[in-house]
Protein backbone atom coordinates (compact mmCIF):
# COMPACT_ATOMS: atom_id res chain seq x y z
CA UNK A 1 0.00 0.00 0.00
CA UNK A 2 2.87 2.38 0.78
CA UNK A 3 4.94 1.43 -2.26
CA UNK A 4 7.94 -0.66 -3.13
CA UNK A 5 10.49 1.82 -1.70
CA UNK A 6 8.86 1.60 1.72
CA UNK A 7 8.75 -2.22 1.47
CA UNK A 8 12.44 -2.29 0.55
CA UNK A 9 13.47 -0.04 3.42
CA UNK A 10 11.32 -1.97 5.91
CA UNK A 11 12.94 -5.25 4.82
CA UNK A 12 16.57 -4.16 4.40
CA UNK A 13 17.10 -1.82 7.37
CA UNK A 14 16.54 -4.59 9.99
CA UNK A 15 19.10 -6.77 8.16
CA UNK A 16 21.96 -4.33 8.69
CA UNK A 17 24.26 -4.73 11.64
CA UNK A 18 24.08 -1.01 12.38
CA UNK A 19 20.35 -1.36 13.01
CA UNK A 20 20.92 -3.65 15.98
CA UNK A 21 24.03 -1.74 17.07
CA UNK A 22 22.12 1.55 17.26
CA UNK A 23 19.25 -0.10 19.13
CA UNK A 24 21.64 -1.65 21.65
CA UNK A 25 23.53 1.63 21.96
CA UNK A 26 20.33 3.51 22.76
CA UNK A 27 19.40 1.07 25.53
CA UNK A 28 22.95 0.95 26.92
CA UNK A 29 23.19 4.75 26.94
CA UNK A 30 19.93 5.10 28.86
CA UNK A 31 21.01 2.42 31.33
CA UNK A 32 24.41 4.10 31.77
CA UNK A 33 22.70 7.37 32.66
CA UNK A 34 20.42 5.54 35.09
CA UNK A 35 23.32 3.67 36.75
CA UNK A 36 25.52 6.77 36.86
CA UNK A 37 22.75 8.72 38.54
CA UNK A 38 22.27 5.97 41.11
CA UNK A 39 26.00 5.84 41.92
CA UNK A 40 26.08 9.62 42.28
CA UNK A 41 23.03 9.56 44.56
CA UNK A 42 24.56 6.81 46.69
CA UNK A 43 27.80 8.74 46.99
CA UNK A 44 26.40 12.06 48.15
CA UNK A 45 23.49 11.18 50.43
CA UNK A 46 21.86 8.39 52.37
CA UNK A 47 18.65 6.83 51.03
CA UNK A 48 16.27 6.66 53.97
CA UNK A 49 12.79 5.99 52.56
CA UNK A 50 10.75 5.54 49.41
CA UNK A 51 10.49 9.30 49.06
CA UNK A 52 14.18 9.49 48.25
CA UNK A 53 13.76 6.75 45.63
CA UNK A 54 10.80 8.57 44.10
CA UNK A 55 12.80 11.81 43.94
CA UNK A 56 15.62 9.93 42.18
CA UNK A 57 13.25 8.37 39.65
CA UNK A 58 11.65 11.73 38.87
CA UNK A 59 15.02 13.41 38.42
CA UNK A 60 16.36 10.71 36.09
CA UNK A 61 13.14 10.83 34.08
CA UNK A 62 13.57 14.59 33.66
CA UNK A 63 17.00 13.94 32.13
CA UNK A 64 16.18 10.92 29.96
CA UNK A 65 13.03 12.14 28.21
CA UNK A 66 14.27 15.50 26.82
CA UNK A 67 17.60 13.90 25.91
CA UNK A 68 16.15 11.05 23.85
CA UNK A 69 13.49 13.22 22.27
CA UNK A 70 16.30 15.50 21.09
CA UNK A 71 18.33 12.51 19.84
CA UNK A 72 15.50 10.86 17.90
CA UNK A 73 14.58 14.22 16.32
CA UNK A 74 18.17 14.66 15.13
CA UNK A 75 18.46 11.09 13.86
CA UNK A 76 15.11 11.11 12.04
CA UNK A 77 15.82 14.43 10.34
CA UNK A 78 19.37 13.55 9.32
CA UNK A 79 18.43 10.07 8.06
CA UNK A 80 15.66 11.44 5.83
CA UNK A 81 17.90 14.15 4.39
CA UNK A 82 20.74 11.74 3.62
CA UNK A 83 18.38 9.15 2.12
CA UNK A 84 17.11 11.60 -0.51
CA UNK A 85 20.46 13.34 -1.02
CA UNK A 86 22.08 10.00 -1.78
CA UNK A 87 19.61 9.41 -4.60
CA UNK A 88 20.37 12.86 -6.00
CA UNK A 89 24.13 12.43 -5.70
CA UNK A 90 24.01 9.11 -7.52
CA UNK A 91 21.68 10.56 -10.19
CA UNK A 92 19.14 7.80 -9.47
CA UNK A 93 16.28 10.04 -8.41
CA UNK A 94 15.63 10.88 -12.06
CA UNK A 95 15.30 7.15 -12.75
CA UNK A 96 12.73 6.85 -9.97
CA UNK A 97 10.78 9.71 -11.53
CA UNK A 98 10.84 7.95 -14.92
CA UNK A 99 9.48 4.73 -13.44
CA UNK A 100 5.86 3.83 -12.89
CA UNK A 101 6.01 4.79 -9.22
CA UNK A 102 3.79 7.63 -8.11
CA UNK A 103 4.84 10.69 -6.17
CA UNK A 104 3.19 9.20 -3.10
CA UNK A 105 5.33 6.06 -3.22
CA UNK A 106 8.60 7.96 -3.70
CA UNK A 107 8.00 10.53 -0.96
CA UNK A 108 6.60 8.08 1.60
CA UNK A 109 9.38 5.61 0.78
CA UNK A 110 12.13 8.09 1.56
CA UNK A 111 10.22 9.49 4.51
CA UNK A 112 10.16 6.00 5.97
CA UNK A 113 13.97 5.95 6.33
CA UNK A 114 13.93 8.60 9.02
CA UNK A 115 10.78 7.13 10.53
CA UNK A 116 12.27 3.66 10.92
CA UNK A 117 15.58 4.94 12.27
CA UNK A 118 13.82 7.18 14.79
CA UNK A 119 11.51 4.40 16.00
CA UNK A 120 14.55 2.12 16.26
CA UNK A 121 15.95 4.46 18.94
CA UNK A 122 12.66 5.33 20.64
CA UNK A 123 11.63 1.75 21.40
CA UNK A 124 14.64 0.73 23.56
CA UNK A 125 14.60 4.14 25.26
CA UNK A 126 10.93 3.71 26.19
CA UNK A 127 11.73 0.34 27.79
CA UNK A 128 14.21 2.08 30.11
CA UNK A 129 11.60 4.76 30.84
CA UNK A 130 9.23 2.06 32.08
CA UNK A 131 12.02 0.67 34.27
CA UNK A 132 12.30 4.07 35.96
CA UNK A 133 8.77 3.57 37.35
CA UNK A 134 10.19 0.93 39.69
CA UNK A 135 11.82 3.73 41.71
CA UNK A 136 8.59 5.72 41.87
CA UNK A 137 8.00 9.37 41.14
CA UNK A 138 6.93 8.61 37.55
CA UNK A 139 3.52 7.45 36.38
CA UNK A 140 2.62 5.32 33.40
CA UNK A 141 0.60 8.19 31.96
CA UNK A 142 3.74 10.34 31.87
CA UNK A 143 5.60 7.66 29.95
CA UNK A 144 2.71 7.26 27.51
CA UNK A 145 2.73 11.00 26.88
CA UNK A 146 6.51 10.93 26.41
CA UNK A 147 6.14 8.16 23.82
CA UNK A 148 3.50 10.19 21.99
CA UNK A 149 5.88 13.16 21.95
CA UNK A 150 8.58 10.87 20.58
CA UNK A 151 6.30 9.72 17.77
CA UNK A 152 5.46 13.34 17.02
CA UNK A 153 9.07 14.53 16.78
CA UNK A 154 10.03 11.51 14.64
CA UNK A 155 7.25 12.17 12.15
CA UNK A 156 8.00 15.90 12.11
CA UNK A 157 11.75 15.47 11.60
CA UNK A 158 11.38 12.76 8.95
CA UNK A 159 8.80 14.68 6.92
CA UNK A 160 10.71 17.96 7.10
CA UNK A 161 13.99 16.28 6.14
CA UNK A 162 12.54 14.49 3.13
CA UNK A 163 10.60 17.56 1.93
CA UNK A 164 13.59 19.91 2.12
CA UNK A 165 15.97 17.43 0.49
CA UNK A 166 13.53 16.87 -2.38
CA UNK A 167 13.39 20.64 -2.77
CA UNK A 168 17.12 21.43 -2.54
CA UNK A 169 19.95 19.85 -4.52
CA UNK A 170 22.91 20.30 -2.17
CA UNK A 171 23.15 18.19 0.97
CA UNK A 172 24.55 21.06 3.02
CA UNK A 173 21.62 23.28 2.07
CA UNK A 174 19.15 20.59 3.09
CA UNK A 175 20.81 19.94 6.45
CA UNK A 176 21.21 23.62 7.32
CA UNK A 177 17.64 24.49 6.31
CA UNK A 178 16.28 21.58 8.37
CA UNK A 179 18.24 22.52 11.50
CA UNK A 180 17.32 26.18 11.26
CA UNK A 181 13.73 25.33 10.28
CA UNK A 182 13.24 23.15 13.34
CA UNK A 183 14.66 25.88 15.54
CA UNK A 184 12.34 28.51 14.09
CA UNK A 185 9.36 26.14 14.24
CA UNK A 186 9.78 25.16 17.90
CA UNK A 187 10.78 28.66 18.93
CA UNK A 188 7.89 30.23 17.04
CA UNK A 189 5.34 27.83 18.48
CA UNK A 190 6.66 28.44 21.98
CA UNK A 191 6.50 32.22 21.51
CA UNK A 192 2.98 32.10 20.08
CA UNK A 193 1.78 29.85 22.89
CA UNK A 194 2.88 32.44 25.47
CA UNK A 195 0.89 35.30 23.95
CA UNK A 196 -2.27 36.52 25.65
CA UNK A 197 -4.45 35.55 22.71
CA UNK A 198 -3.21 31.95 22.73
CA UNK A 199 -3.73 31.68 26.48
CA UNK A 200 -7.21 33.20 26.21
CA UNK A 201 -8.40 30.68 23.62
CA UNK A 202 -6.68 27.76 25.32
CA UNK A 203 -3.78 27.19 22.89
CA UNK A 204 -0.98 27.48 25.42
CA UNK A 205 -0.35 23.74 25.01
CA UNK A 206 0.69 24.02 21.37
CA UNK A 207 4.36 24.45 22.23
CA UNK A 208 6.37 21.18 22.13
CA UNK A 209 8.92 22.76 24.49
CA UNK A 210 6.19 23.47 27.03
CA UNK A 211 4.74 19.99 26.47
CA UNK A 212 8.05 18.30 27.35
CA UNK A 213 8.36 20.43 30.49
CA UNK A 214 4.81 19.45 31.52
CA UNK A 215 5.39 15.78 30.73
CA UNK A 216 8.39 15.38 33.05
CA UNK A 217 6.91 17.31 35.98
CA UNK A 218 6.51 14.99 38.99
CA UNK A 219 3.49 16.92 40.33
CA UNK A 220 1.22 18.84 37.99
CA UNK A 221 -2.33 19.95 37.66
CA UNK A 222 -4.81 17.39 36.44
CA UNK A 223 -6.75 19.98 34.44
CA UNK A 224 -6.87 19.34 30.73
CA UNK A 225 -5.70 21.90 28.22
CA UNK A 226 -7.37 22.98 25.00
CA UNK A 227 -9.84 20.63 23.31
CA UNK A 228 -9.88 18.34 26.36
CA UNK A 229 -6.35 17.03 25.73
CA UNK A 230 -3.29 17.14 27.91
CA UNK A 231 -0.48 19.44 26.81
CA UNK A 232 1.91 16.65 25.62
CA UNK A 233 -0.81 14.91 23.64
CA UNK A 234 -1.96 18.18 22.04
CA UNK A 235 1.61 19.03 21.05
CA UNK A 236 2.10 15.54 19.60
CA UNK A 237 -1.04 15.87 17.47
CA UNK A 238 0.14 19.29 16.28
CA UNK A 239 3.52 17.87 15.20
CA UNK A 240 1.77 15.01 13.41
CA UNK A 241 -0.34 17.60 11.60
CA UNK A 242 2.80 19.46 10.48
CA UNK A 243 4.20 16.15 9.27
CA UNK A 244 1.14 15.52 7.11
CA UNK A 245 1.39 19.02 5.62
CA UNK A 246 5.11 18.61 4.80
CA UNK A 247 4.53 15.22 3.15
CA UNK A 248 1.61 16.51 1.08
CA UNK A 249 3.67 19.48 -0.07
CA UNK A 250 6.51 17.17 -1.12
CA UNK A 251 4.10 14.88 -3.00
CA UNK A 252 2.49 17.75 -4.89
CA UNK A 253 5.74 19.54 -5.79
CA UNK A 254 8.02 16.54 -6.33
CA UNK A 255 8.16 16.63 -10.14
CA UNK A 256 8.27 20.42 -10.33
CA UNK A 257 11.27 20.46 -7.98
CA UNK A 258 13.06 17.61 -9.74
CA UNK A 259 15.07 17.66 -11.88
CA UNK A 260 16.32 21.03 -10.75
CA UNK A 261 16.23 23.88 -13.23
CA UNK A 262 19.90 24.53 -12.63
CA UNK A 263 20.70 21.11 -14.08
CA UNK A 264 18.64 21.49 -17.25
CA UNK A 265 20.64 22.10 -20.39
CA UNK A 266 20.35 25.60 -21.72
CA UNK A 267 21.52 26.33 -25.23
CA UNK A 268 23.03 29.77 -25.77
CA UNK A 269 22.06 32.02 -28.66
CA UNK A 270 25.37 31.39 -30.40
CA UNK A 271 24.91 27.59 -30.17
CA UNK A 272 21.32 27.77 -31.50
CA UNK A 273 22.37 30.01 -34.41
CA UNK A 274 25.27 27.69 -35.15
CA UNK A 275 23.06 24.60 -35.17
CA UNK A 276 20.42 26.28 -37.33
CA UNK A 277 23.03 27.47 -39.83
CA UNK A 278 24.62 24.02 -40.02
CA UNK A 279 21.29 22.37 -40.72
CA UNK A 280 20.23 24.89 -43.37
CA UNK A 281 23.43 25.74 -45.22
CA UNK A 282 25.75 22.97 -44.16
CA UNK A 283 28.52 25.48 -43.42
CA UNK A 284 29.90 27.62 -40.63
CA UNK A 285 27.75 30.65 -39.73
CA UNK A 286 28.92 34.04 -40.72
CA UNK A 287 30.65 36.21 -38.15
CA UNK A 288 32.96 35.28 -35.34
CA UNK A 289 32.35 32.88 -32.47
CA UNK A 290 32.40 34.76 -29.15
CA UNK A 291 33.71 32.52 -26.38
CA UNK A 292 33.81 33.09 -22.64
CA UNK A 293 36.51 35.24 -21.17
CA UNK A 294 39.05 33.23 -19.24
CA UNK A 295 39.18 33.64 -15.46
CA UNK A 296 42.30 34.17 -13.42
CA UNK A 297 42.78 31.23 -11.05
CA UNK A 298 44.84 31.60 -7.88
CA UNK A 299 47.90 29.55 -7.08
CA UNK A 300 45.65 27.38 -4.94
CA UNK A 301 42.80 26.37 -7.29
CA UNK A 302 40.94 24.56 -4.48
CA UNK A 303 40.71 27.74 -2.43
CA UNK A 304 39.81 29.77 -5.53
CA UNK A 305 36.91 27.45 -6.35
CA UNK A 306 35.58 27.57 -2.78
CA UNK A 307 35.80 31.36 -2.53
CA UNK A 308 35.14 32.66 -6.05
CA UNK A 309 32.49 30.22 -7.32
CA UNK A 310 29.11 28.95 -6.16
CA UNK A 311 30.50 25.57 -5.14
CA UNK A 312 27.61 24.94 -2.74
CA UNK A 313 24.85 26.42 -4.88
CA UNK A 314 23.38 29.90 -4.99
CA UNK A 315 20.65 28.96 -2.53
CA UNK A 316 23.27 28.97 0.22
CA UNK A 317 22.36 32.66 0.51
CA UNK A 318 19.00 31.59 1.91
CA UNK A 319 20.80 29.58 4.60
CA UNK A 320 22.91 32.60 5.48
CA UNK A 321 19.86 34.83 5.69
CA UNK A 322 18.03 32.38 7.95
CA UNK A 323 21.07 32.02 10.19
CA UNK A 324 21.49 35.80 10.48
CA UNK A 325 17.81 36.10 11.39
CA UNK A 326 18.23 33.45 14.06
CA UNK A 327 21.35 35.20 15.36
CA UNK A 328 19.43 38.49 15.56
CA UNK A 329 16.82 36.78 17.75
CA UNK A 330 19.55 35.41 20.03
CA UNK A 331 21.21 38.82 20.30
CA UNK A 332 17.86 40.40 21.15
CA UNK A 333 17.10 37.76 23.79
CA UNK A 334 20.49 38.26 25.42
CA UNK A 335 20.05 42.03 25.41
CA UNK A 336 16.68 41.54 27.07
CA UNK A 337 18.25 39.37 29.77
CA UNK A 338 20.96 41.92 30.40
CA UNK A 339 18.62 44.91 30.63
CA UNK A 340 16.19 43.02 32.86
CA UNK A 341 18.90 42.60 35.46
CA UNK A 342 18.79 38.79 35.49
CA UNK A 343 22.45 38.60 34.51
CA UNK A 344 23.86 41.38 36.64
CA UNK A 345 21.79 40.42 39.69
CA UNK A 346 21.43 36.79 40.62
CA UNK A 347 17.97 35.27 40.53
CA UNK A 348 16.10 33.98 43.55
CA UNK A 349 17.82 30.61 43.07
CA UNK A 350 21.09 31.36 44.83
CA UNK A 351 22.43 27.93 44.01
CA UNK A 352 21.91 28.34 40.26
CA UNK A 353 25.03 26.89 38.62
CA UNK A 354 24.40 27.69 34.94
CA UNK A 355 23.19 31.27 34.32
CA UNK A 356 20.51 31.88 31.65
CA UNK A 357 23.05 33.85 29.63
CA UNK A 358 25.28 30.78 29.38
CA UNK A 359 22.36 28.64 28.21
CA UNK A 360 21.51 31.02 25.35
CA UNK A 361 25.14 31.38 24.30
CA UNK A 362 25.82 27.65 24.54
CA UNK A 363 22.84 26.69 22.36
CA UNK A 364 23.81 29.33 19.79
CA UNK A 365 27.42 28.13 19.69
CA UNK A 366 26.45 24.47 19.33
CA UNK A 367 24.06 25.10 16.44
CA UNK A 368 26.68 27.20 14.67
CA UNK A 369 29.35 24.52 14.97
CA UNK A 370 26.97 21.78 13.77
CA UNK A 371 26.26 23.81 10.60
CA UNK A 372 29.98 24.49 10.06
CA UNK A 373 30.72 20.77 10.44
CA UNK A 374 27.99 19.90 7.91
CA UNK A 375 29.57 22.30 5.42
CA UNK A 376 33.05 20.89 6.03
CA UNK A 377 32.12 17.26 5.45
CA UNK A 378 30.09 18.16 2.37
CA UNK A 379 32.99 20.15 0.90
CA UNK A 380 34.92 16.90 0.37
CA UNK A 381 31.95 14.56 -0.07
CA UNK A 382 30.71 16.63 -3.01
CA UNK A 383 34.07 16.15 -4.74
CA UNK A 384 33.74 12.42 -4.31
CA UNK A 385 30.17 12.35 -5.59
CA UNK A 386 31.19 14.34 -8.67
CA UNK A 387 34.02 11.84 -9.34
CA UNK A 388 36.52 14.69 -9.08
CA UNK A 389 38.82 13.19 -6.43
CA UNK A 390 40.54 10.90 -8.93
CA UNK A 391 41.34 13.94 -11.07
CA UNK A 392 42.72 15.80 -8.05
CA UNK A 393 44.95 12.86 -7.16
CA UNK A 394 46.28 12.79 -10.73
CA UNK A 395 46.93 16.54 -10.81
CA UNK A 396 49.80 18.57 -9.36
CA UNK A 397 47.77 19.70 -6.36
CA UNK A 398 49.58 18.84 -3.13
CA UNK A 399 47.91 17.60 0.05
CA UNK A 400 48.81 20.87 1.74
CA UNK A 401 47.10 22.91 -0.99
CA UNK A 402 44.04 20.69 -0.83
CA UNK A 403 43.67 20.91 2.96
CA UNK A 404 44.40 24.63 3.14
CA UNK A 405 41.96 25.25 0.29
CA UNK A 406 39.17 23.23 1.89
CA UNK A 407 39.65 24.64 5.40
CA UNK A 408 39.92 28.20 4.12
CA UNK A 409 36.95 27.75 1.80
CA UNK A 410 34.74 26.34 4.56
CA UNK A 411 35.63 29.20 6.91
CA UNK A 412 34.92 31.73 4.14
CA UNK A 413 31.57 30.28 3.09
CA UNK A 414 30.52 29.86 6.73
CA UNK A 415 31.84 33.26 7.78
CA UNK A 416 28.48 34.17 9.35
CA UNK A 417 28.42 30.92 11.37
CA UNK A 418 31.98 31.59 12.56
CA UNK A 419 31.95 35.38 12.90
CA UNK A 420 28.65 35.99 14.69
CA UNK A 421 29.42 33.58 17.58
CA UNK A 422 32.75 35.40 17.96
CA UNK A 423 30.91 38.74 17.98
CA UNK A 424 28.41 37.72 20.67
CA UNK A 425 30.94 37.58 23.57
CA UNK A 426 32.21 41.01 22.54
CA UNK A 427 28.68 42.41 22.79
CA UNK A 428 28.30 40.87 26.24
CA UNK A 429 31.66 42.30 27.27
CA UNK A 430 30.62 45.78 26.13
CA UNK A 431 27.56 45.47 28.40
CA UNK A 432 29.84 44.87 31.37
CA UNK A 433 28.76 41.26 31.92
CA UNK A 434 32.08 39.67 30.96
CA UNK A 435 35.62 40.48 32.01
CA UNK A 436 38.39 41.03 29.49
CA UNK A 437 40.17 37.89 30.66
CA UNK A 438 37.08 35.71 30.21
CA UNK A 439 36.38 37.35 26.86
CA UNK A 440 39.81 36.27 25.64
CA UNK A 441 39.23 32.74 26.94
CA UNK A 442 35.85 32.45 25.20
CA UNK A 443 37.13 33.80 21.87
CA UNK A 444 40.16 31.51 21.73
CA UNK A 445 38.07 28.51 22.79
CA UNK A 446 35.54 29.19 20.02
CA UNK A 447 38.34 29.42 17.45
CA UNK A 448 39.77 26.08 18.63
CA UNK A 449 36.35 24.39 18.53
CA UNK A 450 35.56 25.74 15.06
CA UNK A 451 38.87 24.43 13.71
CA UNK A 452 38.08 21.10 15.35
CA UNK A 453 34.66 20.70 13.73
CA UNK A 454 36.04 21.78 10.33
CA UNK A 455 38.90 19.28 10.46
CA UNK A 456 36.59 16.56 11.79
CA UNK A 457 34.28 16.98 8.80
CA UNK A 458 37.15 16.83 6.32
CA UNK A 459 38.68 13.84 8.10
CA UNK A 460 35.44 11.84 8.04
CA UNK A 461 34.86 12.64 4.35
CA UNK A 462 38.37 11.47 3.53
CA UNK A 463 38.20 8.09 5.30
CA UNK A 464 34.66 7.04 4.33
CA UNK A 465 33.69 6.07 0.80
CA UNK A 466 29.98 6.80 0.94
CA UNK A 467 28.91 10.38 1.50
CA UNK A 468 25.93 9.32 3.61
CA UNK A 469 28.15 7.48 6.10
CA UNK A 470 30.74 10.26 6.15
CA UNK A 471 28.13 12.94 6.84
CA UNK A 472 26.32 10.83 9.40
CA UNK A 473 29.53 9.98 11.26
CA UNK A 474 30.79 13.56 11.31
CA UNK A 475 27.50 15.14 12.37
CA UNK A 476 26.85 12.34 14.84
CA UNK A 477 30.26 12.81 16.45
CA UNK A 478 29.74 16.55 16.94
CA UNK A 479 26.14 16.13 18.04
CA UNK A 480 26.70 13.36 20.57
CA UNK A 481 29.86 14.99 21.88
CA UNK A 482 27.94 18.13 22.81
CA UNK A 483 24.95 16.10 23.99
CA UNK A 484 27.30 14.20 26.29
CA UNK A 485 28.49 17.51 27.72
CA UNK A 486 24.88 18.58 28.33
CA UNK A 487 24.00 15.27 30.01
CA UNK A 488 27.00 15.46 32.34
CA UNK A 489 26.13 19.03 33.30
CA UNK A 490 22.49 18.15 33.97
CA UNK A 491 23.42 15.20 36.15
CA UNK A 492 26.00 17.18 38.11
CA UNK A 493 23.49 19.96 38.70
CA UNK A 494 20.72 17.51 39.65
CA UNK A 495 22.82 15.45 42.07
CA UNK A 496 24.53 18.06 44.21
CA UNK A 497 27.55 17.10 46.19
CA UNK A 498 31.30 16.93 45.99
CA UNK A 499 32.31 17.19 42.34
CA UNK A 500 35.72 15.64 43.04
CA UNK A 501 34.01 12.35 43.93
CA UNK A 502 31.91 12.21 40.77
CA UNK A 503 34.63 10.80 38.50
CA UNK A 504 34.00 7.17 39.43
CA UNK A 505 30.26 7.20 38.57
CA UNK A 506 31.01 8.89 35.24
CA UNK A 507 33.70 6.40 34.17
CA UNK A 508 31.17 4.33 32.22
CA UNK A 509 30.01 7.33 30.19
CA UNK A 510 33.61 8.50 29.64
CA UNK A 511 34.80 5.09 28.43
CA UNK A 512 31.70 4.66 26.28
CA UNK A 513 32.28 8.03 24.66
CA UNK A 514 35.93 7.17 24.02
CA UNK A 515 34.98 3.85 22.42
CA UNK A 516 32.41 5.59 20.19
CA UNK A 517 34.98 8.18 19.08
CA UNK A 518 37.49 5.43 18.35
CA UNK A 519 35.02 3.49 16.19
CA UNK A 520 33.98 6.62 14.33
CA UNK A 521 37.19 8.47 13.53
CA UNK A 522 40.09 6.12 14.37
CA UNK A 523 39.22 2.53 13.47
CA UNK A 524 39.50 3.08 9.71
CA UNK A 525 42.79 4.98 10.01
CA UNK A 526 44.60 3.58 13.08
CA UNK A 527 46.89 6.14 14.68
CA UNK A 528 48.48 6.34 18.11
CA UNK A 529 47.78 10.07 18.34
CA UNK A 530 44.15 9.69 17.28
CA UNK A 531 43.64 6.79 19.68
CA UNK A 532 44.99 8.89 22.53
CA UNK A 533 42.76 11.78 21.44
CA UNK A 534 39.65 9.58 21.18
CA UNK A 535 39.93 8.24 24.73
CA UNK A 536 41.39 11.40 26.23
CA UNK A 537 38.85 13.84 24.80
CA UNK A 538 35.83 12.63 26.88
CA UNK A 539 37.90 12.60 30.08
CA UNK A 540 39.33 16.09 29.52
CA UNK A 541 35.89 17.39 28.57
CA UNK A 542 34.47 15.97 31.82
CA UNK A 543 37.28 17.65 33.75
CA UNK A 544 36.52 20.96 32.02
CA UNK A 545 32.80 20.66 32.88
CA UNK A 546 33.63 20.00 36.52
CA UNK A 547 35.97 22.98 36.64
CA UNK A 548 33.33 25.20 35.03
CA UNK A 549 30.65 24.24 37.55
CA UNK A 550 33.03 24.80 40.46
CA UNK A 551 33.39 28.45 39.35
CA UNK A 552 36.53 30.54 39.61
CA UNK A 553 38.56 28.18 37.41
CA UNK A 554 38.15 29.83 34.00
CA UNK A 555 41.84 29.47 33.13
CA UNK A 556 41.68 25.75 33.83
CA UNK A 557 38.61 25.31 31.64
CA UNK A 558 40.22 27.27 28.82
CA UNK A 559 43.53 25.42 29.02
CA UNK A 560 41.96 21.96 29.09
CA UNK A 561 39.52 22.63 26.24
CA UNK A 562 42.07 24.20 23.91
CA UNK A 563 44.58 21.45 24.60
CA UNK A 564 42.08 18.59 24.16
CA UNK A 565 40.42 19.81 20.98
CA UNK A 566 43.58 21.38 19.59
CA UNK A 567 45.49 18.11 19.99
CA UNK A 568 42.67 16.17 18.31
CA UNK A 569 42.62 18.66 15.43
CA UNK A 570 46.37 18.32 14.91
CA UNK A 571 46.14 14.52 15.14
CA UNK A 572 43.64 14.56 12.25
CA UNK A 573 45.47 17.24 10.27
CA UNK A 574 49.03 15.89 10.18
CA UNK A 575 48.30 12.51 8.46
CA UNK A 576 46.14 14.25 5.85
CA UNK A 577 48.77 16.99 5.41
CA UNK A 578 51.52 14.45 4.74
CA UNK A 579 49.60 12.58 2.06
CA UNK A 580 46.14 12.13 0.56
CA UNK A 581 44.15 9.60 2.60
CA UNK A 582 41.33 8.95 0.18
CA UNK A 583 40.43 5.30 -0.14
CA UNK A 584 38.85 3.82 -3.25
CA UNK A 585 38.76 0.22 -2.09
CA UNK A 586 35.82 -1.74 -3.47
CA UNK A 587 35.96 -4.01 -0.43
CA UNK A 588 35.39 -1.08 1.87
CA UNK A 589 32.61 0.20 -0.32
CA UNK A 590 30.90 -3.17 -0.06
CA UNK A 591 31.33 -3.25 3.71
CA UNK A 592 29.85 0.24 4.06
CA UNK A 593 26.81 -0.73 2.03
CA UNK A 594 26.04 -3.34 4.64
Amino acid sequence: MLGCIFDREAETIPRREKHFASRALAAISALLILITGWLMLNGVQTIEDVGDLAAFGSLVFQILVPLFLFVVLFMATTSSVLAVSQEKDRKTLDLLLLSSMTNWEIVIGKFSVGLLNGVNLLLPASVVWFCVTLFGGVSFSQITEAIWLGVGVILLGSSLGSMVSFWRDKTFQSLAICFLGLLFLFGGLHWISQTRLAIAIGLESMSPIHAVAVCVQPIRSTELSSFGLSSPLAAAILMIGFSVVFNLLAIVCLRSWNPSRTKRIRVSNEESLYSESRSNAGAEPSGTWKGRNSKHVWNNPILWREVCTWAYGRKVLAVRFAYVAMAAIVFYAIQTLIHSGIVLHRSDLENELVPPLSLWCGAFFILSMVIVNALAVNSVANERDANALELLLASEITPTAFLVGKIGGVLFVAKEMVGLPLLLPIVIWLQGCLSMENLLFVELSLIALNLFVVMLGIHCAMIYEQSRIAIGTSLGTVFFLFVGVIVCMLMMIGFRGSFERQLAPFLGIILGGGAALYMGIVSRRPSAALTLAAFGLPFLTFFAITSFLLRGQELTVFSVLTFAYGFTTIAMFIPAWSDFEFSFSHDRMASEKN
